[in-house]
């Protein structure tokens, strides 16, 4: 009855958020138990209670003020500065500014944002076609789950109770290789689909760019700096960025108008109002499931499979790339890990870290996987294009993105390797 009305839903067009919403009071009702309907708005309402969670309209924000201050277009001109005359050129900066900006936003959803509004047009404008443009920038905004400051990160360390300062160092090296694999597959692409080539700039030029960039460089410094010293917690960290982008984009740029405040938070309650509500029925959605005590369930049957630790994570990543085509990642981490991560660390004795970093890339490629990928909906609703056309397009850098999953999986290494 419940996968029945789920996917029906599904078919009819409605919004995921009430899908998982409406499928759990039908759950309620089929299951009798009409008590636990005084309990679903404590439920609904409890997804949201979460320190952690604050941070993203902070982040969100963030970006409205990156963008509106020329701090975002600024870091698009640095990355520029550091490619030359080379075919397919802006995909490759679009790719390096997200990865600028994955070391500054930790949110999937707000970087996608300022990037679609940046770097598709300058793609279009050079001769790329827009689906390209769209694919690169969305695949772009799979890097900010992965190199610090990752919500995900931020979620899973307040959860697993584990330095989330450790937590961001532990996936570095993990994200700089999933950045590099989509480099190389961005170059093999350029030629396939004869990319046009950037014009090279002069040593002059170049070295005004990364002038140029060098205050927008600051706001990374103080996220990372504040959180990995102890200073902020990564809430206080993105507030602090939020007013120091502020006054770079002000004072230093002097592009940015106080005028722009009222505007910009509007636009960052309505997209943080788009995720949260998702957040608040996916965990509507997971209390159902733990209710029914599926998920120890699960773990006692994982158990009963194997003692091998590898072969552990492999059904666990298995598992997380099917839910993580009905769920949003920050709902799958606060219903699993308080079930998994016992078992992994007592009964296979993986390393947290280790962990942590494989369930994050995991549900990364979820981001982009019909029928829920938030990342897969932000850009089909930014650009127009549809969501099942991006997902196609974007099919082989999630198997790249699987492959690094599985690398970081057997080589524990690239996950601790700056932790111990």
């Amino acid at each position: 009855m419940v996968v029945f009305s789920f996917f029906t839903l599904l078919a009819l067009s409605v919004p995921i958020a009430f899908v998982l919403a409406i499928t759990a009071l039908i759950y309620i009702y089929s299951s009798g138990n009409l008590v636990l309907f005084s309990s679903y708005p404590l439920q609904f309402f409890g997804g949201l209670e979460n320190y952690g969670l604050l941070a993203l309209p902070l982040f969100i924000l963030l970006g409205e003020c990156m963008h509106e201050g020329g701090i975002a277009r600024r870091l698009m001109g640095a990355a520029s500065a550091f490619i030359g005359s080379v075919r397919g050129g802006l995909a490759h900066i679009n790719l390096l500014a997200n990865m600028m900006m994955a070391a500054i936003l930790g949110s999937t959803v707000a970087q996608i944002t300022i990037m679609m509004r940046l770097a598709v047009p300058e793609m279009e404008k050079a001769g790329y076609k827009k689906e390209d443009a769209v694919t690169i920038t969305a695949v772009g905004g799979l890097l900010a789950p992965v190199l610090p400051p990752s919500m995900l990160f931020i979620i899973y360390g307040v959860i697993a109770q584990i330095s989330i300062g450790d937590l961001f160092l532990a996936g570095i090296l993990p994200g700089l290789i999933l950045s590099l694999s989509f480099v190389a597959f961005i170059g093999w692409l350029a030629h396939k689909k004869d990319f046009p080539a950037t014009s090279r700039h002069s040593l002059k030029k170049r070295a005004q760019l990364i002038l140029n960039g060098l205050p927008a460089a600051l706001i990374p410094l103080i996220i990372i700096g504040c959180i990995l010293g102890g200073v902020a917690t990564p809430t206080e960290s993105a507030t602090l960025a939020c007013i120091s982008s502020i006054l770079i984009g002000r004072f230093i740029y002097k592009e940015l108008s106080f005028n722009f405040i009222w505007p910009a938070l509007i636009r960052a309650a309505q997209n943080s109002a788009l995720v949260l509500l998702l957040i608040a029925a996916s965990q509507v959605f997971g209390w159902v499931i733990t209710f029914e005590n599926l998920p120890s369930l699960f773990a006692d049957w994982i158990q009963g499979l194997s003692s091998s630790p590898q072969t552990f994570l492999l059904i666990i990543i298995a598992a997380l790339l099917l839910v993580g085509m009905i769920m949003d990642p920050i709902p799958i981490i606060i219903l699993v890990v308080p079930v998994l991560l016992p078992v992994a660390t007592t009964v296979y004795h993986i390393d947290p870290f280790h962990f942590g970093v494989v369930l994050c890339l995991s549900l990364v490629i979820g981001l982009l996987t019909p029928p829920i990928g938030s990342a897969l909906f932000v850009s089909a609703s930014l650009s127009g294009l549809k969501a099942e056309r991006i997902a196609w397009l974007a099919l082989p850098y999630l198997l790249i993105a699987l492959g690094v999953t599985l690398l970081v999986t057997f080589f524990p290494i690239l996950a601790t390797f700056f932790v111990y």
